[in-house]
């Protein structure tokens, strides 16, 4: 499988097995970003049935502010994650580059599957049914309270402040055991990982990927409270930011409560929140009136928080 739309891995077919490839770079978050590189690349793994693997790392540093203990503190936190998942750090590169004013961290994971265990974003059919686990913005909510805890204060107290902070562990944003769960539980015909652009993004993505059309109730997509506090103070759109924690995905009918159980009995928040179906490629809202089209995110609503900030 190679580039396309939705489709957020490679995968190389080696005969008895699939090699499933990923990388992706972390731009917003400063703070755990060597863990945050290590969790959104595993997550896009599982979204293929694969097991992650094997990690590389790309540590670019900027000039004139990089210490010795900072390089120490992200490479002990991409160790940490990986060992955490059971994957291998097999190697790397670290720079200093000009014209940064933060660390980037690029991440490339390499899993595998069986050629029968693969799924893929293309995998949707009209008829299934779309559940989303944890709820939306978990990795937003995050960022910014890690990011920006002084806008908060007066709004959150600061025990509010620190259970938003920790949401990068609590619900998390992994989906590991999310898609491993749901892949034991039922059929699952595709799944995604609502990243940049959030939960709006991944549903337009989905919709290209399998080629269908995708009907949403956003009334049945869980928002935390502490997210929807965040969301409003900071006047963004919870369903169009960042949203890594959450997993996409699409299962038969029949099988979507069932799904839904077995992740709500291991302590994992599910919901359905809308269907695959035959049409084009588009995404439409439920509303009070019938349906209307879902505009599709021209950019991540916390990029928005970091230009006003």
């Amino acid at each position: 499988m190679g580039p396309g739309v939705g489709l957020d891995c490679a995968v190389v077919d080696l005969g008895s097995t699939l090699l499933v490839f990923k990388s992706d770079p972390i731009t917003f978050a400063t703070d755990e970003i060597g863990w945050y590189a290590v969790q959104v690349n595993a997550n896009d793994i599982a979204t293929t049935g694969a097991i992650p693997t094997w990690f590389l790392m790309t540590l670019l540093l900027p000039a004139g502010s990089t210490t010795s203990e900072l390089v120490e503190q992200i490479s002990q936190q991409v160790f940490e994650a990986c060992q955490s998942i059971g994957v291998s750090v097999i190697g790397g590169h670290s720079e200093i580059t000009h014209g940064l004013e933060r660390p980037i961290v690029v991440g490339t994971l390499v899993g595998e599957v069986a050629r029968e265990d693969l799924i893929t974003p293309r995998g949707a059919r009209p008829g299934d049914r779309l559940l989303i686990t944890k709820g939306v913005p978990v990795e937003a909510t995050a960022i910014l309270a890690r990011e920006f805890p002084h806008k908060l204060q007066g709004l959150l107290s600061a025990e509010e402040i620190a259970e938003a902070r920790d949401y990068l562990y609590n619900p998390g944003i992994s989906v590991l055991k999310d898609a491993y769960l749901a892949t034991k539980t039922g059929e699952v015909t595709a799944m995604h990982d609502p990243t940049e652009g959030g939960l709006a993004s991944a549903l337009w993505e989905l919709a290209e990927a399998c080629g269908h059309a995708i009907l949403f109730d956003p009334e049945a997509v869980p928002i935390p409270r502490l997210a929807q506090r965040i969301c409003r103070a900071f006047e963004i759109d919870p369903l169009g930011a960042i949203a890594s924690g959450a997993l996409l995905l699409s299962t038969a009918p029949e099988d979507a409560s069932k799904i839904c159980r077995a992740l709500e009995m291991e302590g994992i928040t599910c919901a359905e929140i809308g269907s695959v179906e035959s049409g084009s490629a588009q995404v439409w809202r439920r509303t009070a009136e019938g349906r209307e089209l879902l505009q599709r995110p021209k950019r991540d609503e916390i990029a928005r928080v970091f230009d006003s900030y």
